[in-house]
């Protein structure tokens, strides 16, 4: 039987990092998401799976670490909190002009600057755009539960090694620091150095192997050798967005107007299609759990049955971006958001949406 156990999702991400195999986590303490290191330290996972944990100095200094675990074909991760992640957007377009598959984690608070250390959505287009410099992508997962923050360690790796390319779970303050009831999978042994050699030939080993040894960089002095590892990027995004899109409907069979929300407003927005439905309107909810790839498609299926949709978020507005170019200006789409770490209720939500379709 499945072991289930109370735990904030930020300690959901610690467990998930050990049973799924994870080779090492390397952080840097920040509210609202410290519980992740916190977990591990005391699991100690060093002592049963040969994890390594390691408090590094800076963010800086976490994220650089994990592209030399990285290099080497380990499963490696980080966690922060927006303005840690910030630290590490020169790291993050290394790891993927390097082409290098890791897990960062980033559990939103509010801002600009230091802000504060209450719940935001505000980092959408700092994940989903990419914070650092350059034309690269990193998928991005949207948990809205602390289940889904303890599964999408495992799938995180899973997409990371399959494309080899950097993942982000976007979380917020929200989900990081709820209590549920998560269930625990099994444990995965770490792979042995055979299994990685073999899984990922392109690894560093340690060993000289004449001309034919790998090399990890994601420097190219000549102009022409970048923009042709630029397009192979581009024709790799091209299969993300192809195959990897994930995202949840609610109430949507018949609805003539649709919120379009992902972590935890996503939950909010649940309560009120269901309010909205007592009321006498036809409202259903669309989730994104993948922000990056985005589900336009799905959004666009939607399309011709809809009067309105609203983007909710926890942000001055980010992904409404999103959904207006999905929706190419066929229905009308309005938005609501809080900022600076406030959270809305399902009443005012509700509110903004009945004056949005009566305006």
């Amino acid at each position: 039987m499945a072991e289930k156990i109370l735990m904030k999702g930020n300690e959901a991400i610690a467990h998930g990092a050990i049973r799924c195999g994870a080779d090492g986590y390397f952080g840097y303490p920040i509210t609202p998401q410290s519980e992740v290191m916190e977990t591990l330290m005391e699991e100690k996972p060093w002592e049963t799976t040969g994890m390594v944990v390691l408090q590094a100095e800076s963010e800086t200094s976490s994220i650089n670490m994990v592209y030399g675990g990285a290099s080497t074909g380990k499963k490696v991760m980080t966690s922060s909190s927006s303005l840690g992640i910030s630290l590490m957007a020169e790291g993050l377009s290394y790891l993927a002009g390097a082409e290098l598959p890791c897990v960062v984690v980033n559990v939103m608070r509010g801002g600009p600057g230091l802000g504060t250390i209450q719940p935001s959505q505000a980092d959408y287009f700092q994940a989903v755009k990419g914070g650092g410099h350059g034309d690269y992508k990193m998928i991005v997962l949207a948990p809205a539960s602390a289940q889904d923050m303890y599964d999408f360690v495992g799938k995180g790796f899973d997409l990371a090694f399959k494309y080899r390319n950097p993942v982000m779970i976007l979380s917020d303050g929200v989900i990081g620091q709820m209590m549920e009831k998560v269930e625990l999978g099994e444990m995965k042994p770490r792979r042995t150095s055979e299994e990685v050699a073999q899984q990922c030939p392109w690894a560093l080993t340690g060993k000289h192997s004449g001309r034919n040894r790998n090399i990890i960089t994601s420097l190219a002095l000549d102009p022409n050798v970048q923009e042709k590892t630029n397009q192979r990027l581009q024709a790799k995004y091209a299969e993300i967005e192809k195959n990897e899109v994930i995202c949840q409907t609610y109430r949507t069979e018949d609805a003539e107007h649709l919120f379009v929300a992902y972590g935890s407003m996503s939950r909010i927005c649940e309560a009120v299609v269901d309010q909205a439905r007592e009321a006498g309107y036809k409202v259903g909810l669309l989730r994104p759990v993948t922000l990056y790839p985005y589900p336009t498609a799905n959004i666009q299926a939607l399309v011709p049955q809809l009067k309105s949709i609203m983007a909710v978020e926890m942000s001055a507005g980010q992904m409404v971006e999103d959904v207006r170019l999905a929706v190419e200006g066929k229905v009308p789409v309005n938005f609501y958001g809080r900022m600076g770490g406030m959270i809305p209720s399902p009443d005012d939500i509700f509110e903004a949406f009945v004056k949005s379709i009566n305006k």
